[in-house]
């Protein structure tokens, strides 16, 4: 499968995206400092029966953007927005994750053009695993602890990527190094730091979006999630006027990485009953 790596102009910022396949268009959306390298292991797959774009939103991934970037859930929305109007998507099914899930909920509240959305363990204002982290990395010493240790801590990434998984034995080889990868670079923790930031606006007003979704919805949670409250999804499901859960027994917070198969097969099921 020819994977090709593409960039466009979006409001004088780049973002670049990676596409396979071809039919119809399904986009994946990463969740916070993730990448397109996210769905190495899906995109294939998925990229067999459809056209799969896999975009790096700015100031994540390849995507390098200013430090001043307003790089919110709300903002990357938009900016989806016009990358689907540039593509000339009539419609396009939506499959994201986390933070990447509450910029999917933004963006199918402001297109009809988005036919379905898979979500796994999005980020929703029925959760607050985080809050206190983020309350205290959103302070002048947790920006400062975060600016030192996000460029430069392999041991730290380490960490948090273990913590992220049902079952850190699973971890793929060469994960770790993907992700370290994408946190190089001064502007990246400025990026983190600006959406932290807007983290307590956005998610406060997707209570207000949520109920304008049409899209039907496939949320998926891992049983072991530590990072999205899996009581949450209930909450979710209730406010989303169409909408469906799946679980991954034993799972952790990236259920496309940890268990692949499942979360593919979960993904081609729902598209094919959506289309």
């Amino acid at each position: 499968m020819e994977i090709r790596h593409h960039s466009a102009e979006i409001d004088g910022q780049m973002l670049h995206y990676q596409h396979a396949g071809a039919g119809s268009p399904v986009l994946l959306v990463h969740g916070l400092l993730g990448g397109a390298f996210c769905w190495r292991f899906n995109l294939p797959v998925l990229a067999e029966r459809y056209s799969v774009f896999a975009v790096d939103l700015p100031g994540f991934g390849r995507s390098d953007a200013p430090s001043e970037t307003d790089c919110g859930m709300e903002a990357q929305a938009l900016r989806l927005l016009r990358l689907i109007e540039q593509l000339q998507f009539e419609s396009v099914d939506v499959v994201a994750s986390s933070w990447g899930g509450a910029v999917a909920l933004f963006l199918a509240a402001m297109s009809a053009k988005i036919r379905s959305l898979v979500l796994a363990a999005p980020v929703n204002p029925w959760s607050d695993f985080g809050s206190g982290r983020i309350r205290f990395l959103r302070s002048r010493l947790g920006g400062l602890l975060l600016r030192m240790a996000v460029p430069l801590s392999s041991p730290v990434h380490r960490i948090a990527l273990r913590r992220l998984y049902g079952d850190p034995s699973r971890i793929p080889e060469g994960t770790l190094q993907g992700y370290s990868a994408m946190l190089t670079g001064r502007r990246k923790t400025h990026n983190l730091l600006n959406v932290l930031r807007r983290w307590e606006n956005d998610v406060n007003a997707l209570r207000g979006i949520i109920p304008r979704v049409q899209a039907p919805a496939l949320l998926i949670w891992g049983t072991k999630d530590g990072a999205v409250d899996l009581r949450s999804a209930d909450a979710l499901a209730r406010v989303l006027p169409h909408c469906e859960t799946a679980l991954l027994p034993g799972v952790g917070h990236l259920p496309f990485e940890e268990n692949p198969e499942g979360f593919d097969r979960l993904v081609l099921d729902f598209l094919a009953r959506s289309a």
